[in-house]
């Protein structure tokens, strides 16, 4: 990582993660490497690496080495074992070192590309059959807005899986938080879950309350009755709304957009 290191990507790295006084990502320093080259640096070294490298990587001072740290650790959770090590040849970390590695480091998770390059396809995937309570925890009692957005976004899982019931939960618990980081995370994890079921989104939308059965299960036979004083889009912020609608047929997101559907 230090040898692709770009002093000329440096600034405008910072300006783009908000950096600045104030700002969400505030004081973070960058070695100006994007994406595809920490991916590649992750590639080529991920197998090699032990708990104490990435205890080392997750809290570098450098933006771009924690990724490198969780993007290793998406990679070594993939190819382990529930309960046991690796097979000969790769780091002998097993699924639930990695979880608890996660879980106990989320301090430096600590901007959006972190929480969700990570959350989805490691927590995500680890929760897809156990109890999920957890997510609802970081939703309500989250640290700060990246604990929170972890909730919403490792839900993705569990969408591309056909689960929408806790997207819809967990977007109901922040559906009205303060910062717009939340709001676009919110508002993307919905238009995820429309996306796999735009009927099941609609009646979230325009009030039916979740775990209701059109939005427990999919199947919007037998939904329950719309609530018209909990039509969430008349009410919820407008950035949330825009993103959960966007692939909507143009002339349907104007009627959301407009208030008269």
């Amino acid at each position: 990582m230090q040898r692709l290191a770009d002093p000329s990507q440096v600034a405008g790295l910072s300006r783009f993660f908000k950096t600045g006084p104030g700002q969400y990502g505030e004081g973070d320093k960058f070695l100006g490497i994007k994406v595809p080259g920490t991916r590649q640096a992750v590639k080529e070294c991920w197998r090699e690496l032990t708990m104490k490298d990435l205890e080392e990587c997750i809290s570098s001072e450098y933006h771009e080495v924690r990724l490198a740290a969780l993007l290793a650790l998406v990679e070594i959770f993939k190819h382990s074992k529930s309960g046991s090590k690796l097979a000969p040849g790769v780091a002998g970390i097993s699924k639930e070192q990695c979880v608890q590695f996660y879980l106990s480091h989320t301090d430096y998770i600590n901007n959006w590309d972190l929480v969700d390059l990570s959350c989805y396809p490691l927590l995500g995937v680890w929760l897809l059959d156990k109890d999920r309570s957890l997510l609802y925890d970081f939703a309500r009692n989250g640290r700060n807005i990246w604990e929170q957005r972890i909730g919403i976004v490792s839900t993705m899982t569990f969408i591309r899986a056909g689960q929408l019931e806790d997207t819809f939960a967990i977007a109901d618990i922040l559906l009205y938080h303060s910062h717009d980081l939340i709001h676009k995370a919110v508002g993307w994890l919905l238009r995820e879950a429309g996306k796999r079921n735009r009927t099941a989104l609609e009646l979230y939308l325009q009030g039916t309350r979740p775990g209701e059965a059109g939005i427990r299960s999919g199947d919007v036979s037998g939904v329950g009755l719309v609530d018209a004083r909990r039509q969430r889009y008349l009410t919820m912020p407008r950035t949330a709304l825009r993103y959960a609608i966007e692939k909507f047929p143009e002339p349907l997101r104007q009627r959301y957009l407009s208030g008269k559907v």
